[in-house]
């Protein structure tokens, strides 16, 4: 057992990767959305489900400044830094999932107390019944309290944030800084990374911006006759990461048009090129420190992918959505199909600052060490062996959606939880027996 380092004073690389195909872009004609969460190589990222509440009055829990609750809250699972208020990505009840990236900007500092990005994250899950909805939500919460950098006692690292939201049918970017920001709504197939999306072409911006662009000496008129907000507070000098890991999941993204689906979601997500030819085939295995699937050994303290989501949504009500969710290295994890109408086991909620062998999210911890310490060949092995359980759960996880469906629309809510809960803890069980006998014993970080 040991202690780790505070996870939010690391010096850790921005390197977040999110994406989304809306359904004309898609396979089945579903939306489906995905996300790596890349956060300090050794910050534990369990996953969380909220029940839907009623509240009467308080606050919403947020750590350094009180937002008041609203009336009722609905039901929603979180990817969620253990010391964090807020999630890197997540979904509800209402099939709104929403991630964020960090975004570099010129906006100084600031003194003032704001929210944490991932705090707006799980505001926006938790009152949202669309991703419109949620675009209302957010911008709500960042003109009144705002979010970004700001000093405080904490040692929490803060930063400026862009969101990328969906539900079914529909998908926006909210580009945040300070107070202020811009929206633009997905026509197609987007990706975003930590560098900034939005200029002129934005739907909507703040009140404020253009006026803070000036005030800050950010802003002229170069720019064009209309604002363009990245333009303006966007810090290209730390968005060189960022730039390289988008254009290689726009470019992939792009070879995939019309046949996205969750599958080719995974392949975005487990890349490893280092960008520098962004048409590049897709590079499996451990390349280097630049790549959509990132990676870190013990005693570096910068960033690595630790969770990642795909969401393959369904507007049809054919059947229910499916939440694929992989604990730690996206190429060297499982995606479980979660479904937020039944109970989420609750040991991928196991993860706090000590490594421990109770925890899913650190067995996959150590299985990524192992391979990435052991070299391509052992890797090779272990991608294999997850490969085939993967393949079992894409096999049975659609069926299930199915007659999940059906119960509800029959009014079997009662059958159709228990039937859903059952396939999750069962699918968890197996895939984290497997994977603990894949760890050699000397493998721990202690």
């Amino acid at each position: 057992m040991r202690q780790t380092k505070p996870p939010y004073s690391v010096d850790w690389d921005e390197s977040c990767d999110t994406m989304v195909a809306l359904g004309g872009s898609t396979k089945g004609g579903n939306t489906v959305f995905a996300k790596n969460s890349d956060r300090p190589h050794d910050e534990p990222q369990p996953l969380i489900q909220v029940q839907a509440a009623d509240h009467s009055g308080g606050v919403s829990g947020t750590q350094f400044v009180d937002v008041p609750q609203v009336a009722h809250t609905y039901r929603h699972v979180g990817s969620k830094p253990y010391w964090c208020a807020g999630y890197e990505h997540g979904y509800n009840e209402h099939q709104v999932v929403i991630g964020n990236e960090a975004l570099p900007s010129l906006l100084p500092e600031s003194s003032e107390p704001k929210l944490v990005g991932m705090e707006v994250l799980r505001l926006g899950l938790e009152r949202s019944k669309s991703a419109e909805e949620a675009v209302d939500v957010i911008t709500g919460l960042v003109s009144e309290f705002g979010q970004g950098k700001f000093s405080n006692s904490a040692g929490v690292r803060t930063y400026d944030n862009i969101f990328l939201i969906t539900d079914p049918t529909s998908a926006y970017v909210v580009e945040c800084v300070g107070h202020e920001w811009a929206v633009k709504q997905v026509e197609n197939v987007t990706s975003i990374s930590n560098i900034a999306q939005i200029g002129s072409d934005a739907d909507r911006v703040s009140s404020g911006a253009k006026s803070q662009a000036t005030k800050l000496g950010l802003f002229e008129m170069g720019f064009g006759e209309k604002f363009a907000f990245g333009s303006a507070f966007a810090d290209p000098a730390n968005s060189s990461s960022g730039l390289a890991r988008q254009c290689r999941s726009d470019a992939m993204l792009g070879r995939g048009a019309g046949q996205l689906d969750v599958r080719s979601m995974i392949e975005v997500l487990t890349d490893h090129s280092d960008g520098e030819n962004p048409d590049e085939d897709r590079v499996v295995d451990v390349a280097g420190d630049l790549s959509i699937c990132l990676h870190r050994n013990v005693g570096e303290s910068t960033g690595a992918s630790t969770a990642s989501l795909v969401a393959d949504l369904c507007a049809t009500d054919e059947r229910l959505p499916i939440y694929w969710t992989g604990l730690y290295s996206p190429c060297m994890t499982v995606f479980l199909p979660n479904f937020i109408e039944g109970d989420l086991p609750g040991i991928l909620g196991i993860g706090g600052e000590l490594e421990s062998a109770d925890s899913p999210w650190w067995d996959f911890y150590r299985l990524t060490q192992h391979g990435v310490k052991a070299g391509a060949e052992v890797r090779a092995e272990i991608r294999s062996v997850l490969a085939n359980l993967q393949q079992e759960l894409f096999e049975s996880a659609y069926e299930v959606a199915k007659n999940g469906r059906e119960l509800i629309d029959n009014g079997s809510d009662d059958a159709a939880t228990e039937m859903l809960t059952k396939f999750m803890a069962e699918n968890a069980q197996r895939v984290i027996s497997k994977v603990k006998s894949m760890v050699p014993a000397t493998a721990s970080v202690s």
